[in-house]
């Protein structure tokens, strides 16, 4: 799901790179460091990391001030955990365009992953109160995670809540919902997200986990007997899968 954000994010940003050539010489640098971001992103698509760190890095030595070059290696060093390295990406980015709306959702999102809530609210807020921001509910599902990393479930709930009324298909803001309702113990209604979220998404190792937590305590065993099967199946090697294995008792 990322990756594709990741190629939206390039595909919104190139134009911009390019309009701002001056000369035959700056697009030439500038058409060479879009293939190779193409490139890396495609090798980040494959897991290919070294492929794409490779490509990456080529489209940066070819235009250091490119932001979606920078975005990318950032997703890439958060892939291998490299937070300090990703952090440093998008600080770069940030002093090249501190207004750019997709960068305030990203490094505000990247920020409170990493419990720095303060700095990245403060970006997720400036992104979804923006007016020209075409997509706000991105950044007020980001900003609802945030508050939910908190401790804070009321304020989240008001995040999502907002969210939910500029897009209500929103994959990400669906599975937050449904985590969130479970959390409260409106069991009806993290089963009704998760339904909503099916028709726009396919199924992942967290949202298996919640609907099987959600069913057990419903007491339907015959849905989580089958939500079980999809999740040893389909993610076998999960962290949720592992979870559930460690509490199935040998036959």
């Amino acid at each position: 799901m990322w990756l594709k954000k990741l190629n939206r994010i390039v595909i919104c940003l190139m134009p911009v790179a390019l309009v701002a050539c001056s000369t035959v010489a700056e697009k030439e640098k500038i058409d060479a460091a879009n293939v190779y971001l193409q490139l890396g992103v495609r090798y980040l698509s494959l897991n290919n990391l070294p492929l794409a760190k490779e490509n990456l890095e080529l489209a940066l030595q070819s235009d250091s001030d490119s932001i979606p070059a920078h975005i990318a290696m950032a997703f890439l060093y958060e892939k291998l955990n490299k937070y300090d390295e990703a952090r440093q990406q998008y600080e770069r980015c940030l002093s090249l365009d501190p207004e750019n709306l997709s960068l305030q959702n990203n490094y505000g999102r990247f920020l409170c992953d990493r419990r720095d809530f303060d700095r990245g609210m403060a970006l997720l807020t400036q992104a979804s109160s923006n007016m020209l921001n075409e997509t706000p509910w991105m950044a007020l599902t980001n900003a609802g995670r945030c508050q939910m990393a908190m401790g804070d479930k009321k304020k989240a709930g008001t995040y999502f809540e907002k969210a939910l009324q500029f897009n209500p298909n929103y994959a990400p803001l669906l599975l937050e919902m449904q985590k969130m309702s479970y959390q409260n113990g409106d069991f009806k209604a993290a089963r009704e997200y998760l339904e909503r979220y099916l028709t726009v998404a396919q199924q992942t190792p967290e949202t298996l986990w919640v609907a099987i937590q959600t069913e057990q305590a419903l007491g339907n065993e015959m849905l989580v007997k089958d939500y079980t099967s999809v999740l040893l199946e389909k993610f076998p090697y999960s962290n949720e899968a592992k979870q559930i294995k460690s509490t199935l008792r040998p036959q």
